[in-house]
């Protein structure tokens, strides 16, 4: 598989930014990957960054761990050369943020917390092109298992009234409706239980329907102007307007069902798509059928600020999807856990440049 040519070859030299950042902390992150590919390798994305090409950076990972940020530097500059990801459309790159939210949860059902976390139904299984029933929604990727074959699922209004009351799903309860809706957006939590237990949940599957951003609804009836919509705008309108959380919320159809996962390191984040734990400032997802899992990515968003106080040129780690991170030059950025993070990947919508390092052996003319 050759290089798509939405990836064109460039120098470390192009990279704004480069010589200044941690590359010890890329690496850290990057290290992960290495060890978790021994037991499954990684799936080669589409625009043909070929995961087997990876083989002699993650052996060194394996082996060798940089005393510092200029010995991490030199490990990308000579197993990688970077390649400008063009978007399909030509313009900028497009960034976002997500982090892991900590709240306050119960074990058990009470006038206060009402609002479940489900884990996945027994009924609910996986649909391809190889079980899909004519007729059914080719976008599904989950149905419900019928002694007449598999149906689509409840949707997240349906769920909500009460499709799967009853069947112990329950795995904790929140206070609050938002809260939860949120924990469905970023796919995982850290539950402070009112036992004193301190729990994780990361997503297991869900009801397969596509996703409507209540940001999109609330700007399409002028509720929120497109360019003030952020988590915090949204989560003030539905404060403002508590008698229509449901009818903004039903109009996004998902539903996520979680399962739990122990909290081993506290500076981490949860497992994700890529099986590694992800690391705050230094994993982004990316459209897992376009690019491959471990790929480092420069990106810069001179406009982006949040994370702290300067201009945004770091390098990432693939390690993650989303739903709605699809396109080449696309990425979710992971903030961290805890209302912090939250603050900050709340507010992060910003152009960027993406340059994803590809393994030299990829890219002609190697000898940069």
């Amino acid at each position: 598989m050759s290089l798509s040519p939405l990836l064109v070859g460039k120098s470390f030299e192009d990279l704004p930014g480069w010589g200044d950042d941690d590359h010890l902390a890329a690496f850290a992150a990057f290290r992960r990957s290495a060890f978790h590919v021994l037991t499954k390798p990684y799936r080669t994305g589409s625009l043909g960054v070929d995961f087997n090409a990876f083989a002699d950076a993650y052996t060194e990972a394996r082996t060798v761990s940089p005393a510092n940020r200029s010995l991490a530097r030199a490990f990308f500059e000579r197993h990688f050369l970077p390649v400008q990801v063009r978007a399909e459309n030509g313009g900028a790159g497009l960034v976002t943020g997500f982090y892991e939210p900590e709240i306050e949860a119960s074990p058990v059902q009470t006038l206060h917390f009402c609002v479940p976390l489900l884990s996945r139904p027994a009924d609910l299984v996986d649909i391809d092109d190889a079980n899909r029933p004519h007729g059914m929604d080719p976008y599904l990727a989950f149905a419900r298992q019928t002694p007449d074959g598999p149906v689509e699922y409840p949707d997240r209004g349906e769920i909500e009234r009460g499709a799967l009351a009853g069947k112990g799903l329950e795995i904790a309860w929140l206070a609050d409706k938002v809260d939860a809706f949120f924990i469905h957006v970023q796919g995982a939590a850290r539950l402070n239980m009112t036992d004193g237990r301190l729990r994780r949940v990361t997503y297991a599957a869900k009801s397969g329907q596509r996703f409507t951003g209540p940001g999109k609804i609330l700007s399409e009836i002028g509720a929120i102007p497109l360019e003030k919509v952020t988590m915090q705008s949204i989560r003030a309108w539905f404060k403002a307007h508590p008698g229509r959380v449901d009818e903004i919320l039903w109009q996004n159809r998902s539903y996520i069902f979680f399962r739990e996962a122990e909290v081993a390191d506290p500076t981490l984040g949860p497992i994700a798509a890529a099986k590694v734990p992800l690391t705050p400032g230094r994993s982004i997802a990316v459209d897992r059928l376009l690019h491959t899992f471990g790929t480092p990515f420069h990106i810069d968003a001179p406009s982006l600020t949040a994370f702290d106080g300067k201009p945004f040129r770091r390098l990432m780690i693939a390690q993650d999807t989303g739903s709605a991170i699809t396109g080449p030059a696309r990425g979710d950025l992971f903030a961290g856990s805890g209302d912090a993070a939250g603050e900050i990947a709340g507010v992060v919508r910003n152009a960027a440049d993406f340059h994803a390092l590809v393994p030299r052996a990829l890219v002609s003319g190697s000898n940069r």
